[in-house]
């Protein structure tokens, strides 16, 4: 069965190439939001091609849904001849914004030197590509399989996946009894397994002040300096704390064994946009005004170690001290995002069926990670309650929102070839 299926995803080499190529030329860009329906149209014809039964499910009263960007998710699954065991390969769709400093189209989807080029080559359209051929060689090379099969293509990972994963965990699609074990083909690199991630809290502080002229500060309350404090205060007492957090926990890259801290935005003041409402492309003088609110969006990462509940105490303590001892100086903080961090059991049967794959196509052992930034594992693992789920795909971890990304032609076809071993070994275990 695997030397079938090996040779048939070799014979589809010029296949996976078209398809990720064509999946890069769709700039389903997040945010806002774009091109989510083209995208997941063109997965959801490939596979009713293939006689999987397709569902659209649009995300409605999510973040960013909107009749100009609508949250379309596309799942299809195909039943086996015989009863058995669901497995689940789930992509995001969605990709970050484009940036700057390419050389190449980051919707070309160019070919050159074993490799396509484009914005979510690798994170992850190359991977989502390796998937749909895994599962397609692996219907012809077995058409009486067991149980039943399903891709979805979803939105809004980049984004904290409420309008993907999240929605569609809420509906029970990533729940026992529909399925068992679920396949997340993020880029981690080829010959690893990832069994989760790092927990998150994401939170904004809000500094105050009162406004006046610019020209008499002393009349007005900067809620910028307040926000400078803020800042200094993490970086003098806080930050060092971090550093000092270890995990046991496998993540990668070494950096991340660590608990991190990110400042993601600040805005204080006029509206970067412009006081008033005036419009982006006005290039005039802004009018001197002392801000009278100031924003910071922080990005928190934190080890199993840790608890939730503490890594927030670590934070509002900060800004307690500073209510008490600097001038005037108030605060509200608000929560954006929170999600524990993650991890899969090693002899979990997804975590086993990938490892048998990689020994069998690269002749190694897996290395076994934990990602630093959460995936859609989160939900199913929290909404979904389905804890059978790793992340296994095509890609280099590091060049992920990179510019000039790009995705292994190589890469893919081996990967696709573990994805078949694993779905072979998770529908045909007696």
């Amino acid at each position: 069965m695997f030397e079938i299926c090996n040779r048939r995803i070799d014979d589809k080499r010029s296949e996976l190439v078209l398809l990720t190529q064509a999946l890069i030329q769709i700039p389903t860009i997040n945010p806002p939001g774009d091109a989510y329906t083209p995208c997941a149209e063109l997965i959801g014809n490939r596979l009713r091609k293939r006689q999987f039964d397709v569902q659209y499910i649009r995300a409605h009263d999510t973040p960013g849904d909107s009749d100009t960007f609508p949250r379309t998710n596309v799942v299809a699954r195909l039943e086996g001849k015989r009863p058995g065991k669901t497995v689940h390969f789930n992509s995001h769709i969605d990709v970050v914004e484009v940036g700057d400093d390419w050389t190449f189209d980051p919707f070309s989807g160019e070919v050159r030197d074993g490799k396509v080029y484009g914005r979510g080559a690798c994170d992850m359209k190359g991977g989502l590509a390796a998937s749909i051929i895994a599962v397609e060689a692996y219907i012809e090379a077995n058409p009486d399989f067991s149980g039943a099969i399903e891709i979805s293509g979803t939105v809004d990972e980049e984004s904290g996946g409420f309008g993907g994963v999240a929605h569609l965990a809420s509906k029970g699609l990533f729940s026992k009894p529909r399925v068992d074990h679920v396949i997340i083909p993020e880029p981690l690199n080829k010959d690893r397994v990832c069994l989760g991630h790092r927990g998150v809290w994401w939170a904004e502080i809000e500094t105050f002040g009162t406004q006046a002229h610019g020209s008499m500060p002393f009349l007005g309350d900067s809620a910028i300096r307040h926000m400078g404090s803020v800042v200094n205060a993490f970086e003098t007492e806080l930050y060092p704390q971090l550093a000092q957090k270890r995990t046991q926990m496998p993540v990668v890259p070494e950096g991340a064994k660590q608990s991190t801290m990110n400042f993601n935005s600040i805005h204080g003041g006029e509206s970067e946009t412009g006081a008033g409402g005036k419009p982006d492309d006005y290039d005039g003088l802004p009018s001197p005004n002392v801000a009278d609110s100031c924003r910071l969006i922080l990005d928190r990462r934190f080890l199993i170690e840790e608890d939730l509940a503490t890594v927030k105490g670590e934070v509002t303590s900060i800004l307690d001290g500073l209510k008490s001892d600097r001038e005037a100086f108030d605060y509200a903080i608000r929560d954006i995002m929170e999600v524990l961090p993650t991890m899969t059991e090693r002899d979990a049967p997804v975590v086993e069926a990938v490892s048998q794959g990689i020994r069998q196509v690269m002749g190694k052992e897996p290395e076994y990670v934990i990602s630093p930034g959460t995936y859609d594992q989160k939900h199913i693992a929290r909404i979904g309650h389905l804890h059978d789920c790793i992340a296994y795909g095509p890609g280099i971890l590091d060049l992920a929102h990179m510019a000039d990304e790009y995705v292994v032609i190589e890469d893919m076809i081996e990967s696709a070839k573990v994805m078949c071993h694993a779905i072979h070994v998770l529908l045909e275990a007696r």
